[in-house]
C-alpha cells in the first residue's frame, strides 16, 4: 500500500502496477462484468467534473451505432496542473490500457489521445509505447487474442486552447472546426465526436480503471469517503516547501495536504487551479473532495506575503484571453470583472459597485454556456468573500 505522503512519478500506486494485468483481467469478463466492477469502485472522473465513470461508460455501451469512439482528454491547461504530464511520461502504458477497456466495455474500435500542444515533446514517447502495445497484441486486431475485439489508438495534438478542455470543445477541435463548446443536449455518450457515441474521459481517470481492475472495486473503495472514493492525485505548487506531485486518499483535509508538503503557513490556498475556489486559512479544516471541495488536482499555496488582488487579477487575465468570446455573459462579463480588480487596484471602487461585480459573477456562473465561463468568477468571487478587508483596504 502507497503511504498518503507519496510524492513524484516513481512512488505513486500507478509504479506498483505492471501494465497488462488490468486488460487481462478485463478480458477474462464479459463487459458488462467489467461496467460493474467500475461501478462499484465508485469512480469518478478525475478531470475536475467528477461525472461517475460507469455511468457515462453505460450510457455509451447502450447506445447503438455502428462506430463508438473513446477519447482521452490529455489537454491538461488548467494553471497549477501538471500531474497528467508526469502520468503520460511515466505510466503511458496504464493510459492506454484503461482506454482499450473502456473500448471493450462500449464497443468502441477506435481511441484517441488529443495531447495538449504543450506537450508535444511527449507525442514521439506515446506513439513508441503505442508501438510496443501493438507488438505485444495489446492494440490492432484480436486484442489480447480476443476475437471481435479490435481496437487501436492515435495521438492527435491539440491547438492551445484552454476552452478545448471542455469535452465537446475538445470533439469539435478534433473534427477540424474551432474549438468551441456546443450545446447540450445532445451529449457525446449518444452524439460525440463525428456524430457517434463517445466517451471522454481524463489521463488519470483511465490509469485508475486499470488499477481497479488490478486491484479490485474493494481496494479502491477502501479509500476516501463513501462519496468520493480512492486516490487522487495532485499537482502542488506555490509557497510551500516541498511542491510536485502526491498522491492522497479523497477527503483529505487542507491543513493535512498543507502539513505533507510543507505549507502550513500558508495564507490561502487556490483549489482546483484558476477555475476553482480560494480557501481561506480559516477554512484549512475542509476536506477536498466532491461533496466539499471538489478539484481536478490543481493546488496553488499562497504564503502570507501574496497580495490576494493580484491573484483575483491574474486568474481573471488568463480567462479574458482564453474565453472563445462564443457567448455573451462570458464575453463581455470576465472583462468587466477584471476592470472591477483593476478599479478596486486604485481605490477606485465603491462597495455598491464590487456588490454590482459580485452579482455579475454569480449570472456568469449561471448563464455562461460552458465550464470556462461558469467558472471564471469563482476566484474573484471566493477571494472577494474571504479577503474583503485587504482588498478594500487599499482605498
Amino acid at each position: 500500500m502507497i503511504p498518503p505522503q507519496a510524492v513524484s512519478g516513481s512512488n505513486l500506486t500507478f509504479s506498483t502496477i505492471e501494465p497488462g494485468i488490468g486488460l487481462q483481467a478485463a478480458l477474462a469478463k464479459s463487459p458488462g462484468e467489467v461496467l460493474e466492477i467500475i461501478k462499484r469502485s465508485g469512480l469518478r472522473g478525475r478531470g475536475g467534473a467528477g461525472f461517475p465513470t460507469s455511468i457515462k461508460w453505460n450510457l455509451a455501451a447502450s447506445t447503438a451505432a455502428e462506430a463508438k469512439y473513446v477519447i482521452c482528454n490529455a489537454d491538461e491547461g488548467e494553471p497549477g496542473t501538471f500531474k497528467d504530464r508526469v502520468i503520460l511520461a511515466d505510466y503511458a502504458d496504464l493510459v492506454f490500457e484503461g482506454m482499450t477497456i473502456g473500448a471493450l466495455v462500449i464497443g468502441a474500435r477506435h481511441g484517441i489521445v488529443y495531447l495538449r500542444a504543450e506537450y508535444a515533446y511527449l507525442r514521439p514517447h506515446l506513439e513508441a509505447v503505442l508501438q510496443r502495445r501493438r507488438e505485444a497484441g495489446r492494440l490492432g486486431q484480436r486484442v489480447g487474442g480476443r476475437e471481435g475485439f479490435d481496437f487501436d489508438i492515435e495521438v492527435r495534438m491539440g491547438a492551445g486552447a484552454y476552452v478545448c478542455g471542455e469535452e465537446t470543445a475538445l470533439i469539435e477541435s478534433l473534427e477540424g472546426h474551432r474549438g468551441e463548446p456546443r450545446n447540450r443536449p445532445p451529449f457525446p455518450i449518444d452524439t460525440g465526436y463525428l456524430g457517434r457515441p463517445t466517451i471522454v474521459n481524463n489521463v488519470e481517470t483511465f490509469a485508475w480503471v486499470v488499477a481497479i481492475l488490478a486491484w479490485g472495486a474493494e481496494w479502491f473503495r477502501s479509500h476516501g469517503t463513501n462519496k468520493s472514493t480512492g486516490y487522487k492525485l495532485f499537482s502542488v505548487s506555490g509557497d510551500c516547501a516541498r511542491p510536485g506531485v502526491y498522491e492522497f486518499p479523497m477527503g483529505i483535509t487542507v491543513a493535512e495536504l498543507l502539513r505533507q508538503v510543507g505549507g502550513e503557513g500558508a495564507k490561502a490556498v487556490q483549489v482546483g487551479g484558476a477555475s476553482g475556489q480560494c480557501v481561506p486559512a480559516s477554512h484549512f479544516d475542509r476536506t477536498i473532495a466532491y461533496e466539499d471541495i471538489p478539484t481536478g488536482g490543481s493546488i496553488i499555496v499562497f504564503g502570507p506575503q501574496r497580495d490576494m488582488l493580484d491573484v483575483a487579477e491574474n486568474f481573471l487575465e488568463f480567462f479574458v484571453d482564453e474565453s472563445c468570446g462564443q457567448c455573451t455573459p462570458c464575453r463581455e462579463g470576465v472583462p468587466k470583472l477584471l476592470e472591477g480588480v483593476r478599479l478596486l487596484r486604485n481605490g477606485k471602487c465603491s462597495m455598491a459597485y464590487l456588490n454590482q461585480l459580485c452579482s455579475l459573477g454569480e449570472t456568469l456562473q449561471l448563464a455562461s454556456k460552458c465550464g470556462l465561463g461558469q467558472a471564471a468568477p469563482n476566484a474573484f468571487l471566493s477571494i472577494v468573500n474571504h479577503f474583503r478587508d485587504e482588498i478594500l483596504g487599499r482605498t
